[in-house]
């Protein structure tokens, strides 16, 4: 089965750095998933993120427990990276997060290839409006953190 695709794209008025700062920081990815996920990054305080780095995380996904680990496989601040699942729920899970100067902020793009176990059905059924929804909260954190400037929801390191 070839891979899924999900792109989606946020332009904050921030400046890059600042911006990817932010995603540089395991302890800020609980703060960009819905509740309803119970995601928890385990031991954030003790990941250097740079290539080759994994973060372990635990979640619950549709009732059932899971755990996920990933690998950082490309690092180049504050432009992009890659990470991808070395154990998880899917078969194959690559997501890079690119980071775009612009005049007067950063577009932020989000793109993730993914393959599922049971194929295009399952994703149809399940796997894609779940990411969707994740995906929505995602973009709507973004918001309240970078436009809105909610400290609640603030990087954990304010630049």
């Amino acid at each position: 089965m070839s891979s899924i695709r999900i792109l989606r794209e946020i332009w904050l008025p921030q400046p890059r750095e600042r911006v990817f700062e932010f995603f540089a920081d395991p302890r800020n990815l609980e703060k960009l998933t819905p509740a309803w996920l119970r995601f928890e990054v385990l031991d954030p305080e003790s990941i250097q993120m740079d290539a080759g780095a994994s973060i372990d995380y635990r979640l619950r996904l549709r009732g059932f427990p899971l755990r996920w680990r990933s690998q950082i496989v490309i690092w180049d601040p504050p432009h992009r990276f890659v990470d991808i699942q070395v154990r998880g729920p899917y078969q194959e899970w690559a997501h890079e997060h690119r980071f775009e100067s612009q005049s007067d902020g950063t577009l932020v793009i989000d793109r993730v290839d993914y393959t599922v176990p049971g194929g295009r059905l399952v994703n149809r059924l399940f796997v894609r409006r779940d990411l969707e929804k994740i995906f929505d909260y995602r973009t709507a954190a973004l918001r309240r953190i970078f436009v809105r400037g909610d400290a609640r929801a603030g990087p954990a390191n304010p630049p």
